[in-house]
């Protein structure tokens, strides 16, 4: 086994989805010596199977709202650096409801988040196809969002794993970290794969669905499980679906806990012509089953939606994994149990528009500052052996 890195590094991030790779890129861009670590490829994991969505619209009023405030206005500085590459789309979201009455639940929704700085212009439902004309007669409303955003997300990963490497950081992949290794005192000392020995007396967990393992190696409790979702993609097409479009049942859903299988219609276009059809969830552990039945009702409910989607050719499907935390909140920052282990997971669907807020977090932690956000809602001691303390 080889001797550990020299000069010494400040900080081993885990994982290089986007989530890690914004941990890396804020850290590197500081002036850390940091390296990254991956059990498998670039964005192999959840990024990789994520549509991109930079969303604030589907958030209440709260810690999360507030990070991915922070998130949308970083990834516009982004796009400026990284360019065309991420094909980064500020194309703004259409939130729609098929009654009255969930129009009325839009609508309070709405007045609760612009309170905290989030834009939502209400459509009324004659008006709708002035923004989408391919959709469905007969919805009651709607709501745009101009600050929803959508980014490609493995090539978001690794364009900022690029620009950290500019900065110095070293990236490491096809390796699994075996072992996170403390001193007498419990703070960490660095890291050990199944191919080298790091020290560094930081380490970021950012192993998105696996980051609970990662914590037990740490010897802490996190109780990350993972939630199976499916994402068709159709043939090329004109640009049909101008907005990211989705049905009001979808704000539940994210909300929920449940375990069992939940479907609502998210319908948006892409640089390349393919429409992207979601959103399911599902705690399936990692079953990566092809579920037909999940496919049908993603596909029925897109074609409601935009009633033209019904003679188009899917393609293909893909699924991933999304780490779930019970409270729905992610952890990020400091760990008070394990000087020196930092947590950027439990995202669960919001991963890809949550990472620069969480990059910049973490950085401004290692680096001595104080954070420009509250970190405590996100505090990873925050749970019991069963749940939320």
């Amino acid at each position: 086994m080889s001797q550990p890195q020299r000069p010494p590094l400040d900080v081993v991030v885990v994982g290089a989805g986007v989530v890690g790779a914004a941990c890396a890129y804020y850290a590197a861009r500081a002036g850390l010596a940091v390296a990254v670590i991956e059990r498998g490829p670039v964005a192999g994991g959840t990024t990789g199977a994520g549509e991109g969505n930079l969303l604030v619209s589907d958030k209440e009023p709260g810690p999360e709202l507030d990070l991915a405030l922070l998130s949308a206005r970083l990834w516009q500085e982004l796009a400026e650096e990284l360019g065309a590459a991420v094909e980064y789309e500020p194309k703004g979201g259409l939130v729609v409801a098929a009654t009255p009455a969930r129009q009325d639940a839009l609508r309070a929704f709405a007045a609760e988040q612009a309170a905290v700085g989030v834009t939502a212009e209400e459509i009324p439902g004659e008006r709708l196809r002035e923004l989408e004309p391919h959709l469905a007669a007969g919805l009651a409303g709607g709501f745009h969002y101009p600050q929803d955003a959508q980014v490609q997300p493995a090539l978001a990963a690794a364009h900022l794993l690029r620009a950290a490497r500019r900065d110095g950081a070293v990236l490491y992949t096809g390796e699994t970290v075996r072992e996170v290794t403390t001193g007498p005192d419990g703070a960490v000392l660095g890291v050990v794969t199944d191919r080298r020995r790091l020290a560094a007396p930081a380490v970021v967990n950012a192993a998105g669905t696996w980051g609970g393992e990662l914590a037990a190696l740490a010897g802490v409790h996190l109780p990350v499980l993972p939630r199976r979702g499916f994402v068709l993609v159709t043939e090329p097409l004109p640009r049909i679906v101008r907005h990211k479009v989705y049905a009001a049942d979808y704000v539940a859903d994210v909300a929920s806990g449940s375990a069992a299988l939940q479907t609502s219609a998210v319908v948006e276009g892409t640089p390349g012509g393919p429409v992207l059809i979601g959103a399911s969830r599902e705690r399936v552990g990692f079953d990566r089953t092809l579920s037909v039945e999940v496919l049908q009702r993603l596909a029925a409910q897109a074609a409601a939606l935009f009633p033209v989607l019904a003679d188009v050719s899917v393609l293909r499907a893909y699924r991933g994994f999304r780490p779930y935390l019970p409270d729905h909140l992610p952890a990020i920052g400091a760990d008070p149990r394990v000087p020196g282990l930092y947590h950027a997971c439990g995202h669960e669907g919001a991963g890809i528009g949550l990472a620069p807020a969480t990059g910049l977090l973490i950085g401004e932690q290692l680096t001595g500052k104080r954070p420009e956000l509250d970190l405590t809602p996100f505090r990873a001691d925050r749970f019991g052996a069963d749940g939320p303390a």
